[in-house]
């Protein structure tokens, strides 16, 4: 069975390997793959392996041999699911293997700022400490997170991952999700989002991003927000308007925008963000952990495996009988 791997490098940039699949079938590995490339690579594939290379409807129907589509990812979005239907192809992703790693790279984000580590760096390094008359010195005061109450904005798997660190700060947690599925857990208050808005000193964002929640964090979103609030984005960054997200700092009204994320990745160098004040933004690497990644390739392969056992799972499409 030949089992080509797209864009290997998203997952596996040389420090892992791939001998989870090479047991499966005769593996192709390429590193990134362009558009232009898609069907000259994957013309002879019953397995393609992919994470961020779209294949659309025209590249399903050109692939006459493919019967499997596995993701290196929990998002979907870059495969049309219909033309997989349509053809019997299976689509599998990979959820939950990045939790802990996507919580702690967002608290990473909220201690750095609340303890201004950047800026005291930088400042030592220029030579302030060494110049200074005193043991210590500071430019701005930190902030003690204990006390504050921290918004979630998507009580899943990661919600919950990162409430249970907020509560072991001492925060006070207020979580708000679409649905009213699952346990709350025993410290997190549930409530309305216009309520949770208006009470967190801290919003952070972990919900998935669909037609109906696009472009969500909007003028009116922030407006609704408690003044002086920090807003913090590991999801998606589709989710934010970044025009009124750097209006905001610029006017004070967000004391901080830290993300992990942008509305368009790689971002354009005009990016309104980069101008803007109080912004920290990562290069979307929540996720990556290496041990994220190992749990991702080993599930991905486990899916697959799975699959050619008859008994598919982490299937997202109808055919099969999609997860919920």
């Amino acid at each position: 069975m030949k089992i080509v791997i797209l864009d290997g490098d998203c997952a596996n940039p040389g420090d892992l390997g791939w001998e989870s699949f090479e047991r499966l079938g005769e593996v192709t590995v390429y590193p990134h793959t362009p558009r232009e490339k898609l069907l000259e690579r994957a013309k002879d594939a019953e397995v393609l392996i992919d994470n961020k290379v779209e294949i659309d409807r025209s590249a399903i129907d050109a692939l006459p041999k493919l019967r499997y589509i596995g993701l290196l990812s929990t998002g979907y979005n870059v495969v049309d699911l219909e033309a997989a239907d349509r053809r019997g192809i299976a689509v599998c992703n990979v959820p939950s293997y990045s939790t802990m790693s996507v919580a702690q790279h967002t608290f990473a984000l909220l201690l750095s700022f609340a303890n201004r580590i950047a800026a005291h760096d930088e400042s030592v390094r220029r030579g302030d400490w060494s110049k200074c008359s005193n043991f210590c010195y500071w430019l701005e005061a930190s902030i003690e997170l204990c006390g504050r109450t921290m918004g979630i904005v998507g009580y899943g798997e990661i919600g919950r991952a990162v409430a249970a660190i907020a509560h072991s700060l001492g925060m006070e947690v207020v979580a708000y999700r679409r649905s009213d599925g699952g346990e709350t857990q025993p410290f997190v208050r549930r409530a309305g989002l216009d309520e949770l808005l208006r009470e967190s000193d801290v919003v952070s964002l972990h919900c998935d991003l669909n037609a109906g929640n696009a472009r969500m964090v909007n003028g009116d979103f922030i407006a609704a927000m408690k003044d002086g609030a920090v807003l913090i984005n590991t999801a998606r960054g589709g989710l934010a308007d970044e025009e009124a997200i750097a209006e905001a700092l610029r006017s004070g009204k967000l004391a901080a925008y830290l993300a992990d994320v942008a509305a368009h990745e790689p971002p354009s160098d005009g990016s309104p963000l980069f101008g803007a004040p109080h912004c920290t933004v990562t290069p979307h690497i929540a996720w990556a952990s290496r041990e994220a990644r190992k749990r991702l390739i080993a599930a991905a392969a486990d899916n697959l495996r799975a699959y050619l056992d008859g008994n598919p799972r982490n299937v997202v499409n109808a055919p099969f009988g999609a997860n919920e």
